[in-house]
């Protein structure tokens, strides 16, 4: 896939378009010069702009995926631009026109390398889905909530290897550690100083555990239930975990990997009934499954997985890895299995996540002034045509399983 020159002006009309609080129908968006114009009536378009007549389907901002680790085959741990590339083609064709290459526990020099080759895509960026920045996910994790998180290459935040990493600081918008472990409170300080997410995954933590990071800047929870503790008890007293902490806290924003196969529509539910719509972020924790037929192996770093009944699992199947679904089928599913109305799944998909890395101003909704990311679907959320930064992305757009 390649992505085309700079568009002229153009409208887009007889469309649905989704805003994040309404749907509106009978207008045009207006983009020009790489950047949303107005949204306003037809008939107030200039005469001698195009106007490209979508049929009756939605429009709606460029999806944002802040967690998802690769696809096609290849993971961003492999650092190298061929595999960046693949994956960065394979998300535009699905309607995610900005992303966070998202690592998996390896060693230190393989997240360095990871690092490094994000610094130079993001400096001369090729085709594909705007590459906003790093989100380092391990290797500070409770070996008892790794999942299928390589348990060969865990650390504790106290060998302080982590400053290797924050070398590259400019780029990570996301860093995921258990709050538990030996220094994490170090992390947290350390990463809220440099303007980073500080987020909490993959842990078995306590309640009173974890809140003392909340003053740090503790503010992001990853992939709720997945590798999560949870309640406990300590004689007769219940101690709540992670999980609780997710579904209680009123300041922070949470994750939800909505692929049908991780959460049944009951969790997915409850997560959407607790968090709401503005503070939870649907996302896909794609792995170089995603697009991979059942039965396919493929490797994230040293570890090897296998795709089984359409999501990523272990060699003995005793546990998930990741998934194998990009954000826009994530976001059909949530509203077929779960009932989210149309608009606040988009939302969940787009405004919340730019939101949480701060790109909200040039990101996630159909704003004038924003960057023209832009995707026109068909009713069951297959990508009919994708523009990003104004620009359309080779068409026909293929169509997204």
């Amino acid at each position: 896939m390649q992505t085309l020159p700079p568009s002229p002006p153009v409208a887009l009309v007889n469309g649905t378009i989704v805003l994040p609080d309404r749907l509106m129908e009978g207008q045009a968006l207006y983009v020009v010069d790489g950047r949303i114009r107005v949204i306003c009536a037809v008939d107030e378009v200039p005469y001698e702009v195009d106007r490209l007549d979508v049929g009756g389907r939605l429009i709606t901002p460029g999806l944002v995926d802040i967690h998802i680790h690769g696809a096609q085959g290849v993971s961003f741990n492999d650092a190298t631009p061929d595999a960046f590339a693949m994956i960065l083609a394979a998300a535009a064709q699905a309607g995610v026109t900005s992303l966070l290459a998202t690592t998996s526990t390896a060693p230190i020099a393989q997240l360095e390398a990871c690092l490094e080759t994000a610094a130079s895509w993001i400096r001369s960026p090729g085709a594909g889905a705007n590459l906003l920045g790093v989100h380092v996910e391990g290797p500070y994790f409770a070996p008892s909530q790794a999942g299928a998180q390589d348990p060969a290459n865990l650390l504790v935040p106290e060998d302080g290897q982590y400053e290797r990493l924050l070398r590259r600081h400019e780029i990570i918008r996301i860093f995921t550690y258990a709050p538990e472990l030996p220094g994490a409170q170090q992390i947290t300080k350390r990463l809220t100083e440099l303007g980073i997410v500080a987020a909490a995954g993959h842990s078995a933590a306590r309640e009173d555990q974890i809140v003392p990071h909340f003053p740090l800047g503790l503010r992001h929870f990853i992939h709720i239930w997945s590798s999560q503790s949870t309640t406990i008890r300590m004689g007769p007293w219940r101690k709540p975990g992670m999980l609780e902490v997710s579904l209680a806290a009123d300041h922070v924003t949470v994750e939800m990997i909505g692929d049908g196969k991780h959460l049944p529509p009951t969790l997915m539910c409850l997560a959407y009934k607790a968090i709401g719509p503005d503070r939870l972020c649907l996302i896909s924790d794609a792995t170089s499954g995603a697009g991979l037929p059942d039965g396919t192996h493929f490797r994230m770093g040293e570890m090897e997985y296998i795709v089984g009944d359409g999501v990523g699992m272990l060699l003995d199947y005793t546990a998930f890895a990741g998934s194998t679904t990009l954000l826009n089928r994530i976001v059909k599913t949530v509203m077929d299995q779960v009932g989210i109305p149309l608009v606040e799944a988009v939302r969940m998909a787009s405004l919340n996540p730019a939101r949480v890395i701060g790109l909200d101003g040039r990101k996630g909704s159909l704003q004038a002034g924003k960057d023209a990311d832009v995707v026109v679907f068909d009713q069951d959320f297959k990508p009919w045509r994708v523009m990003i930064g104004g620009r359309w992305v080779a068409e026909p757009v293929a169509q997204s399983a």
